[in-house]
């Protein structure tokens, strides 16, 4: 599980590293000193869980919070016990007290990883009722019908209120949004590279270095798709080995 560490102290960061070397399944991908460092590497490593401070200059960690738009899990570090309600009241994991006692984080670790056997759990129960390539679908547009294989369809694109279908030479457009469609599909098969655009990725052919720290992925046909920065990092995850 990949985790960000947020504090202002040094030495606060460097400690809680060290703790966290005696559990393996948490890897620290990146240290921020600020809540505006944290917001950059959020959305630049996707990290999985923060151990996050909540006293440090400019904005606090419950202010962090609220600027993000998916929030990973959250255990606060803090030498304040006044925050504690506060902390569960946002759904925090845990919540653990300067200076922290390994027996203390270790506990901490068993609730993530209980929490993360559950999402898995939760998750595959999800995918096992969502469209897979193995799915076909009915498409109708106009007086014009269509009962095609997901695996066929290489990307759905969003226009206004409807949603066009990209499959062989056909674009026939659907009234549904493409949100609706995102709950339905499955993700290990299908992509949200952007808010305009889900993709097939068995079709993904190419993929290269965008502007703003985005990706620009083509399929197979000669389709091309921008992937937002939000989605950038996670799109490299699912795509590598």
């Amino acid at each position: 599980m990949k985790a960000l560490i947020v504090d202002d102290e040094r030495l606060a960061r460097k400690e809680l590293m060290k703790l966290l070397e005696a559990h393996p399944s948490i890897e620290v991908v990146g240290e921020a000193a600020n809540a505006d460092e944290a917001v950059h590497l959020i959305n630049e490593l996707n990290p999985d869980l923060l151990f996050l401070d909540i006293q440090m200059p400019d904005k606090t960690g419950f202010q962090l919070l609220e600027e993000l738009d998916s929030v990973p899990l959250v255990v606060f570090t803090t030498a304040y016990d006044e925050f504690a309600l506060k902390a569960f009241e946002v759904n925090a994991l845990d919540y653990l007290l300067k200076p922290i006692q390994p027996e203390r984080l270790a506990e901490t670790i068993s609730k993530i990883a209980e929490k993360e056997r559950s999402r898995r759990t939760a998750e595959q129960v999800a995918a096992d009722k969502k469209l897979g390539l193995n799915d076909q679908v009915f498409v109708k547009d106009g007086d014009r019908c269509w009962f095609v294989s997901l695996a066929n369809i290489r990307l759905f694109e969003s226009d206004g209120n409807y949603i066009k279908v990209y499959f062989d030479t056909n674009r026939p457009m659907i009234h549904k949004s493409l949100n609706a469609l995102d709950e339905k599909l499955d993700d290990r098969a299908f992509f949200r590279a952007s808010r305009k655009h889900i993709i097939n990725l068995s079709w993904v052919e190419g993929i290269e270095p965008w502007f703003n720290g985005g990706l620009m992925v083509k399929l197979k046909g000669g389709d091309k798709v921008e992937v937002s920065r939000r989605q950038a990092a996670k799109f490299k995850d699912m795509m590598s080995l």
